[in-house]
C-alpha cells in the first residue's frame, strides 16, 4: 500500500446513515434478546466498491462467508446459557470465560463475525485524505504517514496464510499495527481494532487470484477514514 492508499478515506452521507458510531456499538447491535447473532447489512450496495473490490466477491464474502460465521456462532450460543447472556465483544474480550468445549468455535466464528462486521464499515465508495485525531495519532506514533503506511503494507503483503492486518488502540491507549492469523480478534488481546484488512484469499481471489499485493493496494482506495476516526475516538474514551 503506498502513502496515498494508506491515507485515503471516504465520507458519504449514505454511509453515515448506516454505520454505528463506534466498533463497540457495531458489535453490540448484532444480536437479539436471546443472544443470537445477526448478519449486519452492508452500508452500500454490493457493487459500490468496484472496480477496487468486485461485486461477486462482495456477494460471496458477505452473504456466504460472513453468514457462515454467524450460523456457526449461533449454534454454539444455543448450547450455552452463559453465551446467551454475553455480547459478541464480551465473548472475545473474556475468551477464557467461554466454556472450553465451545471456545475454539467462538474464536473462529465469533472472531470471524466481529472482524467482518468492522471490515464492512471501514470501507466506502468515496475517498479523500483523512483528518482528525486518528490522522494525528498515526503520524505521531509512526513518525510519519509514510512510515505507518510502509509498516502496514509490509505486514499485509508478507503475512503467511489466512488472517488480518490491524490498526488497533491497545491497553495503553496507543496505536499498534500487527497481523493475526485466521479469524483471531484483537479483542482477545484487550485491544480495540479501529481498522482491519482481511487477507484471507476469499476476500480477493475471484478478482486478483494470487496477486495479494494488488488487492491490498486497491483496498487502500476504499478506506472510510471518517469511520476509522470515529472508531479511534470511541476507543480512546472507552
Amino acid at each position: 500500500m503506498n502513502r496515498r492508499n494508506f491515507l485515503i478515506h471516504g465520507s458519504t452521507a449514505l454511509a453515515g446513515l448506516f454505520i454505528a458510531s463506534s466498533p463497540l456499538r457495531v458489535y453490540a447491535a448484532q444480536h437479539d434478546h436471546q443472544g443470537s447473532q445477526k448478519l449486519p447489512s452492508l452500508p452500500y450496495a454490493y457493487d459500490a466498491l468496484e472496480p477496487h473490490i468486485d461485486k461477486r466477491t462482495m456477494e460471496i464474502h458477505h452473504g456466504k462467508h460472513h453468514q457462515g460465521y454467524v450460523n456457526k456462532l449461533n449454534a454454539a450460543i444455543a448450547r450455552s446459557h452463559d453465551l446467551q447472556h454475553m455480547t459478541l465483544e464480551d465473548m472475545l474480550r473474556n475468551i477464557e470465560k467461554v466454556p472450553k468445549h465451545l471456545r475454539q468455535t467462538v474464536i473462529n466464528s465469533g472472531g470471524g463475525h466481529a472482524n467482518h462486521t468492522l471490515f464492512w464499515n471501514i470501507m466506502t465508495p468515496n475517498s479523500s485524505e483523512p483528518t482528525g485525531k486518528v490522522a494525528e495519532a498515526i503520524q505521531s506514533t509512526f513518525s510519519s504517514f509514510d512510515a505507518g503506511s510502509e509498516m502496514f503494507d509490509k505486514i499485509a503483503k508478507t503475512h503467511f496464510g489466512s488472517g488480518w492486518v490491524w490498526l488497533v488502540v491497545d491497553e495503553n491507549k496507543k496505536l499498534q499495527i500487527y497481523a493475526t492469523s485466521n479469524q483471531d480478534s484483537p479483542l482477545m488481546k484487550g485491544h480495540t481494532p479501529i481498522l482491519g484488512l482481511d487477507v484471507w484469499e476469499h476476500a480477493y481471489y475471484l478478482k486478483y487470484q494470487n496477486r495479494r499485493a494488488d488487492y491490498i493496494d486497491a483496498w487502500g482506495k476504499v478506506i472510510n477514514w471518517e469511520q476509522v476516526n470515529t472508531n479511534y475516538l470511541a476507543a480512546m474514551k472507552a
